[in-house]
């Protein structure tokens, strides 16, 4: 398994990434940035189902771009993801898989649990790395379809003006997610892979995705697996 890392200072912009994807226990107060993002609708809904919140409680800052920290975390806390079914022989530190982790860091666990979720991430991942649109969307894909045990299926690819700039390595996530309507392109019939994904791109994607395995549950079954370490 690839794995991924970055530090993360505790700044400004780390409190608006904790703010990104922690459950609110209070009163959820209404965003007043969101006037005139496309998504509003859909980031309301994730606000209201505990999976994001704002900055100083009522500013979503939906232009403002998302780390790669930022990014698992927001994945994992929307799909649930977790270690539920892992028997460790011992305790797992985010250094075990991502060598520039912080394992005092806000983002530590959530690193441990990619680790065991699907996730494609390099060893060296720096978690302060912003990640770009294509990089949000396969691992999302990645860690969506074990999770939600999607079948295999046989797409046609979709066309579109800016796919020679893809990943390689990301063109067969990238094609699902907007078979599966995860994503869309814009109305030049362009993606912009390389583009730094925002926080309403990203929001958006994201509750596709829950909405997507909402209405295509998987089997259940007993996955419960012993890493070795």
């Amino acid at each position: 398994m690839k794995i991924n890392r970055t530090l993360l200072t505790l700044s400004t912009f780390a409190v608006m990434t904790l703010s990104f994807a922690q459950q609110s226990f209070a009163a959820t107060t209404p965003f007043t940035d969101l006037t005139n993002v496309a998504a509003k609708d859909k980031i309301i809904a994730l606000q209201q189902m505990g999976t994001i919140q704002g900055v100083e409680n009522n500013h979503f800052m939906p232009d403002a771009t998302v780390t790669a920290a930022q990014g698992i975390q927001l994945i994992v806390k929307a799909l649930d993801l977790n270690l539920d079914n892992i028997r460790f022989i011992k305790e797992p530190k985010a250094t075990d898989y991502f060598s520039k982790a912080d394992n005092n860091g806000w983002y530590a666990n959530a690193l441990i649990i990619a680790a065991h979720n699907g996730f494609d991430l390099k060893a060296d991942l720096d978690p302060n790395q912003v990640w770009s649109k294509e990089e949000f969307i396969h691992q999302l894909m990645l860690a969506m379809e074990q999770h939600g045990k999607l079948p295999m299926i046989k797409i046609a690819p979709v066309e579109f003006g800016d796919a020679d700039q893809l990943t390689v390595q990301y063109q067969g996530t990238i094609q699902r997610a907007l078979v599966l309507g995860i994503t869309a392109l814009d109305a030049d019939k362009l993606l912009h892979p390389k583009d730094a994904i925002t926080r309403k791109e990203a929001a958006e994607i994201i509750y596709n995705a829950v909405e997507y395995l909402k209405a295509h549950p998987g089997p259940k079954g007993d996955d419960t697996t012993t890493p070795d370490q």
